[in-house]
Order: structure tokens, then C-alpha cells, then sequence
């Protein structure tokens, strides 16, 4: 989503944005300018999952579009192999380009979570999608990866997420339109992808992040990221 966020233009109907050519093209930018400490989150995802998983680990990464997430984790671990699912061809063809010569070790799949393979697999990820559906389709997409994984297989799962309630949630919704200005884009436009977000996405407080988590069968569900808007955490199977 953050990709559909840009110096000169801002895609307005989120859910539409991963079939607008120019905001594919340009997608790669995004994320590392408009979600905090995206890079460094990216690593510290890794790690979770390499405290559990093994040196030839097969990873479920769920909305893989882009491939930064995957090229991250290639690069990580030279030895594990990736199962990236995505809805949008566009953004699968996008990954491709984005794992270039490592694009062998990741098998891309087109559609949703009852598109990915069955597994098990020894760990699993889904950044920066979960915000795109509601509570119910949020606790089905939940089960449907633990069912995925191994027996206390890492998962990590990262969105926006905003505590306080009705009363908190303009203030952080107004920081990250803050923090998308100091990132260079333009005023006006920052403030149009704040109603974007505040209107078209599913944003949860944490604790009902992770009472799903825990619905969906995962347990030990800690937080390990926090950026504004945004936040992380990893259970397991």
C-alpha cells in the first residue's frame, strides 16, 4: 500500500493501486521512504524467524508483491527457499525483477492465502497486508497460516495498527501524514493519504491484533516493532 504513495501523485483508491502501472513501477521506492524503519524492520523479521527455523527452511511469505521481503530474506539465508503469494500478477512479475538472480529460490503464487501451498512450512510472514481486509477475513487468513506451518514455526505479521481507540487515533493518524511530508511528500498529498488510510483500510488497536493471533491458534505473540502507525509482531505455531 505505502507504494501507492508518491512525490508527485498519490493513488487514492488503495485497493486499485496494484494494477496502476506507474505506482507498480515506482513500488520498490516506497516502503523504505514511508514506513519507519521499514529496512531495519525487514531485518529483525528475519532473525525471528531464523531463531527457529532451519538453515534450509521453506518460508510462506503472504502478499509478496514487490519482492522486497523476499530479497531481504534470500539474502539473510542463502539456504532457504520461499512460497510468495500475491493477488496482483503485476506485482509478482515486480518481484521477479526485484530478486533478480535469486528469483530460483522463490516459487510465486497468484491470489490469496487459499492459493498457497499446503507446507509445512518452517516459518511465515505476511507485511504490510493484513490492514487491506476486515476482522473476519483478517482471523480466517490467521488460521489458514498456522494450519500452514510446522509445530512452533515462527510467524510475523507487521500493519498498521493504532492504540487508543477512537479518541487516540487522528493524532497518530495525523503524525504519520506528518511523517509522509518529512519524507518529501508534498503537503497536500500527505494529507490525502491520511484520509486514504483512515478510510479505506481495516486498522485494529494492538490488543485486538493480538487477540487474533491468539483465535487463530498462535501462541508466545510478543511485539518487536513499533513506527508510528505501524507495528510488528511475532507468534508461534
Amino acid at each position: 500500500m505505502i507504494g501507492a504513495i508518491q512525490q508527485d501523485s498519490i493513488v487514492t483508491d488503495i485497493q486499485s493501486a496494484f494494477a496502476d502501472p506507474k505506482m507498480v513501477a515506482t513500488y520498490t521506492e516506497g516502503p523504505p521512504r514511508f514506513v519507519p524503519g521499514y529496512n531495519s524492520m525487514l531485518s529483525m523479521a528475519a532473525i525471528l524467524l531464523a531463531e527457529r527455523a532451519r538453515d534450509d527452511a521453506r518460508i510462506l511469505v503472504l502478499g509478496a508483491g514487490g519482492g522486497l521481503e523476499l530479497k531481504a530474506f534470500a539474502q539473510a539465508q542463502p539456504r532457504w527457499s520461499f512460497d510468495g503469494v500475491d493477488p496482483s500478477t503485476a506485482m509478482l512479475d515486480l518481484a521477479k525483477q526485484t530478486l533478480g538472480s535469486l528469483a530460483s529460490r522463490a516459487h510465486l503464487h497468484q491470489g490469496y492465502i487459499d492459493n498457497a501451498p499446503e507446507g509445512p512450512f518452517d516459518g511465515a510472514t505476511c507485511l504490510l497486508t493484513l490492514h487491506f481486509v476486515d476482522v473476519a477475513e483478517r482471523r480466517r487468513i490467521a488460521a489458514e497460516i498456522h494450519r500452514r506451518l510446522k509445530p512452533g514455526a515462527p510467524f510475523v505479521a507487521a500493519h498498521f495498527s493504532i492504540p487508543g481507540g477512537d479518541d487516540e487515533r487522528p493524532i497518530w493518524l495525523s503524525r504519520y501524514s506528518a511523517y509522509l511530508a518529512a519524507s518529501g511528500v508534498a503537503p497536500d498529498k500527505a494529507a490525502a493519504a491520511r484520509k486514504a488510510v483512515d478510510g479505506q483500510l481495516s486498522i485494529l488497536a494492538p490488543e485486538q491484533d493480538e487477540l487474533i493471533l491468539r483465535q487463530a491458534g498462535f501462541t508466545g505473540a510478543s511485539l518487536f516493532y513499533t513506527g508510528f502507525t505501524f507495528r510488528g509482531w511475532v507468534a508461534y505455531a
